[in-house]
C-alpha cells in the first residue's frame, strides 16, 4: 500500500514528536514486556489507557505546577535540576521513566526505578527556610505520588480519548501505587477517595517562594520552537484550568481569559486528538512490538 500525503506528515510529525519527548531514550525492543513478563502492570491495566493517551501532555504539565507548591520538593529541583538549560533533556528522561514503568518489562521497570532513587540520593540540601530536604524522603516522594497521578487522572478524564468508571479511576490509582511504594514512597492512596484527602492533607504545607514563582515562569514560556509555540499555549491554558482553585490563587495564574472552563475544552480537545493522530504510529510500532512479544 503506497503512502499519500496524511501518512507523510503523520509519520514526520510523529518522528519530531517522539524524538522531543523521548529523544534517545526510547525503549528498546527488548525492554519492553511480553507474554513471560507483562511488566509492572501489563496490557489489562487502567495504566496502559491513561499514559497512551496524548492528554498525558497536560496532565504532566500541571503536575509540575502543582509541585512548585511545595517549599522541600521545589528546594530540590531550583538547586540540583539543570531544567532551565537542558529543558528537553529532562522531558526525555522523564518520558524514558513514565515508558519504562509502563510497558517496559519488570526488568526494565526496575531499572529505571533504582536510577531515580540513585538520582534522588544526590538530591538533598538545605531549603531556603532552613529546612533540610532530600529527594528521596519519604514523604516528599508521596507528594510528587499523588501530583502526578491526580494530574494525569483529571488530564485524561477532561481531555482524553474517552472516559473512565468511578471504579476504573480507582483501579488507576491503585495501581499507580505500586510505583510510589517501589519508589520508597510512605504508603500512597488506593483509590480516588484517599487521593483526594492525601491531596488535602498536603495543603498545609504548601507555600509559594521564589523559587517556585521562578520556575513557574520558566514552564509557562519554555524555549520552545516558534512552530510549537500556540501548540504549547494551549497545553498550559488547559493545564491551568485543571489546577485547583486553592493552587491558581496560590501561584497567580487566572483562568486564561480567551480560554475560560468551558471555552479551553474544545481547543485543547482538538490538539491532544492531532497530536494522537501524529504520535499514532509510534504507538502502533510500539504495540505491534509489544503484541508480538506477547506472542512468542
Amino acid at each position: 500500500m503506497t503512502s499519500g500525503p496524511l501518512d507523510s506528515i503523520r509519520t514526520r510529525g510523529g518522528d519530531w514528536l517522539r524524538s522531543t519527548l523521548a529523544g534517545d531514550e526510547e525503549l528498546r525492543q527488548d525492554e519492553l514486556a511480553s507474554q513471560d513478563d507483562t511488566g509492572l502492570f501489563g496490557p489489562a491495566s487502567v495504566v496502559w489507557r491513561v499514559h497512551g493517551d496524548s492528554a498525558m501532555l497536560i496532565g504532566g504539565l500541571r503536575s509540575l505546577l502543582i509541585q512548585t507548591l511545595h517549599p522541600l520538593a521545589m528546594a530540590g529541583v531550583a538547586i540540583h535540576s539543570d531544567y532551565k538549560n537542558d529543558p528537553f533533556g529532562r522531558l526525555n528522561r522523564t518520558g524514558r521513566f513514565v515508558g519504562a514503568t509502563t510497558y517496559g518489562s519488570t526488568e526494565a521497570a526496575e531499572a529505571a526505578i533504582k536510577m531515580v532513587r540513585r538520582v534522588h540520593g544526590r538530591v538533598k540540601g538545605i531549603a531556603p527556610d532552613g529546612r533540610p530536604y532530600s529527594a528521596n524522603d519519604p514523604h516528599l516522594l508521596l507528594w510528587v505520588h499523588i501530583t502526578e497521578v491526580d494530574s494525569f487522572l483529571r488530564a485524561f478524564n477532561s481531555f482524553g480519548n474517552g472516559k473512565l468508571t468511578d471504579a476504573e479511576k480507582d483501579q488507576y490509582v491503585a495501581e499507580m501505587g505500586e510505583i510510589a511504594v517501589r519508589l520508597g514512597s510512605e504508603p500512597p492512596p488506593r483509590s480516588v477517595a484517599e487521593l483526594d484527602a492525601c491531596m488535602q492533607a498536603f495543603r498545609s504545607e504548601c507555600k509559594v517562594g521564589p523559587q517556585a514563582r521562578e520556575t513557574v515562569r520558566f514552564l509557562l514560556a519554555p524555549p520552545v520552537p516558534l512552530a510549537v509555540r500556540g501548540s504549547y499555549a494551549i497545553i498550559t491554558a488547559a493545564a491551568i484550568s485543571l489546577l485547583p482553585r486553592w493552587a491558581r490563587r496560590e501561584l497567580r495564574l487566572p483562568m486564561p481569559a480567551v480560554v475560560g472552563t468551558l471555552g479551553v475544552r474544545p481547543v485543547a480537545l482538538a490538539l491532544t486528538r492531532v497530536v494522537g493522530w501524529l504520535m499514532s504510529a509510534q504507538s502502533s510500532s510500539r504495540d505491534a512490538e509489544i503484541s508480538e512479544r506477547m506472542l512468542t
